[in-house]
């Protein structure tokens, strides 16, 4: 599942961050910690479920944002980073999400 908080924090690994919990024990995200009320536990984090890559161009539009130089970047509701190689012309966005089994 995709933790709808986590592009708060696009620069904690998502290992850290599926343990980070309130101070009433629940989940800090609110999709994991309803899952959790339903019965799910977490079993282990994705870290690059899914790869999307594209040319600088194309993330420029996609994001909205000038990446002027080869690096990693924030962008608009990422849950991790983009990583951009401007020598190659690629931008490489891995998200990742969480592994959930619901009993």
């Amino acid at each position: 599942m995709r933790p709808t908080t986590k592009a708060r924090y696009p620069l904690t690994p998502i290992d850290s961050f599926i343990r980070w919990r309130r101070a009433d024990g629940a989940a800090l995200d609110p999709w994991i910690r309803t899952h959790e009320r339903l019965g799910a536990e977490i079993l282990k984090a994705a870290p690059a479920s899914q790869t999307m890559t594209g040319t600088v161009a194309e993330w420029e539009g996609w994001t909205g944002l000038t990446l002027p130089e080869s690096g990693d970047y924030v962008i608009p509701d990422g849950l991790s980073v983009l990583r951009v190689d401007r020598g190659a012309d690629v931008g490489v966005y891995q998200e990742p999400n969480v592994w959930m089994r619901h009993r």
